[in-house]
């Protein structure tokens, strides 16, 4: 398995991973949390959506700009992202990291 190297916040809404491996890829806030393996996250996406004539209700932390709060490494194998909205139950394993975002660097 391929381990992270480096962790960095590029701006607000960007997170760039450096792999062992030398590959760089940078993520978006809303394609992480658009991504949550949680299973809260999966079954939401597995319901029907709303009618589009409704509008949906929010919290004040969700009508917010997006952001990685915090982050933390389980083990060595995944890392629990805290989101601003209050969303902080999905373990994003690294294979599940390796395999999003858009490459910078391909590996040397």
């Amino acid at each position: 398995m391929i381990q992270a190297q480096q962790l960095k916040m590029i701006d607000p809404e960007t997170l760039q991973i450096k792999w062992a491996d030398g590959e760089i890829r940078r993520y978006g806030v809303g394609l992480l949390r658009d991504n949550c393996p949680c299973a809260s996250c999966r079954e939401k996406k597995k319901s029907p959506s709303l009618p589009t004539t409704l509008l949906p209700v929010i919290t004040t932390a969700e009508a917010q700009p997006l952001r990685i709060s915090k982050m933390e490494p389980m083990g060595r194998y995944a890392y629990a992202i805290h989101f601003s909205d209050g969303h902080d139950t999905g373990l994003f394993t690294l294979e599940a990291l390796r395999e999003i975002g858009t490459v910078v660097k391909r590996r040397a």
